[in-house]
C-alpha cells in the first residue's frame, strides 16, 4: 500500500508529532507533503526515513500550490492520499481527484463547536470543509466528541471513523534523575511546589488563567512549555503580579517523539524535554476550555501526574475509575487557585499509571487506521465506476492568481469577540 499524506504544515504541534509516531508504525510505503513551515517535525520525519516535500506555499489563498499539489500526486501514484489539518484536507481532496486518485483519507485533529485549530469557524469555512469533504472516501475524527460534531455538520455517518489519538506511554514515566536535574537547571528549589503546562501559547488555550492563579500562590513555580503570540503578554503578566521570577516560560519542547538514542528525547535548546518537564513538576494544568482530544493531560498522567484540566475528550468520553488522577475545573483563576492549593496542602506524590493511558497506545491507534485505509481502498471500484462531480464553489480562481479560500487564521479568536 501506498499512502501520501498531505499536512498544512510541520512545526511543533499535536497533529504534527501524531502523524509522525503514526509513520513509524503503519505497514504501508509513505511519503509527506507539507504546504508550509516544514520546521522540526519535518527534520525528524525525515531522519527516521520518510521523505518530506515542501510546497512552500505562501499563504492560506495561494491557489499556485494547486497544481503542484495535483501533479506531485499524479507523478507518485499513491494508492491512497490522506490529509490532515484544514488547509491541507482542502487543497488536498481537491488536488487529489484532479490527479485521478479517489481513495482519500482525512483526519480531523482541531475541531471546536466554535473553532478549529484554534480559530473561530464561520460559515463559509463550514461550507467549504462539507463541500470537500464530499470528494473523500473517509473522514477520521480522533474523539468521540469530534465525531459527533462532524454529524452535527453533516458528514455522513458511514464516512466517519473514530481513531483516537495514541502516545508511546513509556516515554512519559516519571524518572527521578530527571526530576532532581531539571530542577537543578532551573534553578528550582529542591522542595519548591512546581506547576507544569505546556501547548501552543493562543488565546483560545487560556493560559493566561494559569498564570494568573500561580502568582496569587507564593512560593509556587510554573513551567510552561510552548511558544505563540501570547508569550510576551504572558511575560507581562507575571511581572505585572511580581512573579516574574516564578513563571518559567520555556519555549518550544521535544518530547512526544523519542528522538535520543538512550529511549529519551533530545531536548529541544538549552531547557528540558516533555518527558524531564513532567518528571519535574507536581501537578499538571491543561486550562483550555475546548480540546478535540487532550494529548497533554494524557501524557502528564502517563508521567504519574495530578491533573487539573478545562476539557479533555480523552478522558470525558470514559468512566471516571478510567483516570482517577484527572480533575476537570470550570474555567477561573478562583477555582484554579484553590485546587492548586488544596493539592499543595496535601503534597500530591507520583500515583500509578491510569487505565486511560494503556487504552491510547500509538499501536493500537496505527491498527485501527490501517483498517480505515483497507476499508476505503476496497470501496474505491464502486466509486471509479460512479464518479462523483467536483463541487464548483470548492476552488475559484481570481484572476490575480489566490483563491478566495475562507481562513480561520483570519477569523478573530473567541475571546477577541467576546471583547466586542
Amino acid at each position: 500500500m501506498k499512502v501520501l499524506h498531505v499536512i498544512t504544515g510541520l512545526e511543533m504541534g499535536g497533529a504534527e508529532q501524531q502523524l509522525r509516531l503514526l509513520l513509524r508504525r503503519l505497514p504501508a510505503q509513505c511519503e509527506v507533503v507539507t504546504l508550509t513551515g516544514p520546521g522540526p517535525v519535518a527534520e525528524g520525519i525525515e531522519a527516521d526515513g520518510t521523505p518530506v516535500t515542501h510546497l512552500g506555499m505562501s499563504g492560506n489563498h495561494d491557489l499556485t500550490v494547486l497544481p503542484r499539489l495535483t501533479q506531485l500526486i499524479r507523478a507518485g501514484r499513491p494508492d491512497l492520499v490522506h490529509t490532515h489539518l484544514y488547509r491541507a484536507c482542502v487543497y488536498g481532496r481537491v488536488a487529489a481527484r484532479l490527479a485521478g486518485v479517489r481513495t482519500v483519507v482525512a483526519t480531523e485533529h482541531s475541531l471546536g463547536d466554535a473553532v478549529i485549530e484554534g480559530r473561530r469557524l464561520t460559515r463559509g469555512v463550514r461550507t467549504l470543509y462539507r463541500a470537500t469533504e464530499r470528494l473523500g472516501a473517509a473522514t477520521v475524527a480522533v474523539s468521540d466528541t469530534v465525531a459527533a460534531r462532524l454529524r452535527r455538520w453533516g458528514v455522513p455517518e458511514e464516512r466517519i471513523h473514530v481513531v483516537p489519538n495514541g502516545i508511546e506511554a513509556h516515554r512519559f514515566a516519571f524518572d527521578p534523575a530527571a526530576r532532581a536535574l531539571v530542577r537543578t537547571r532551573l534553578g528550582l528549589p529542591v522542595d519548591a511546589f512546581v506547576v507544569g503546562g505546556a501547548g501552543r501559547l493562543v488565546p483560545g488555550k487560556r493560559f493566561d488563567v494559569l498564570v494568573r492563579a500561580v502568582t496569587q500562590l507564593p512560593g509556587v513555580h510554573l513551567l510552561l512549555a510552548g511558544e505563540g503570540p501570547e508569550r510576551e503578554t504572558l511575560r507581562r503578566l507575571a511581572e505585572q503580579f511580581g512573579s516574574g521570577d516564578r513563571i518559567h516560560l520555556l519555549g518550544v519542547r521535544d518530547g512526544a517523539v523519542d528522538t535520543g538514542h538512550d529511549g529519551r528525547a533530545a531536548p529541544a535548546g538549552d531547557g528540558p524535554d516533555i518527558p524531564g518537564l513532567l518528571s519535574a513538576i507536581d501537578v499538571f494544568v491543561s486550562p483550555s476550555p475546548e480540546e478535540a482530544f487532550g494529548l497533554a493531560v494524557l501524557e502528564a498522567l502517563a508521567s504519574g501526574l495530578h491533573v487539573l484540566y478545562g476539557s479533555c475528550p480523552a478522558v470525558d468520553e470514559l468512566p471516571q475509575e478510567q483516570a482517577p488522577g484527572a480533575r476537570r475545573f470550570s474555567l477561573g483563576v478562583h477555582e484554579l487557585t484553590t485546587a492548586l492549593r488544596e493539592l499543595r496542602r496535601e503534597g500530591p506524590g507520583r500515583l500509578a499509571v491510569p487505565p486511560v493511558v494503556r487504552r491510547y497506545d500509538i499501536a493500537r491507534s496505527a491498527e485501527a487506521l490501517t483498517g480505515v485505509y483497507e476499508q476505503a481502498l476496497a470501496a474505491a471500484p464502486a466509486r471509479r465506476r460512479r464518479p462523483a462531480p467536483v463541487p464548483a464553489p470548492a476552488v475559484q480562481a481570481h484572476p490575480s492568481g489566490v483563491v478566495a479560500l475562507p481562513d480561520p487564521a483570519r477569523s478573530p479568536a473567541p475571546s477577541q469577540l467576546s471583547n466586542r
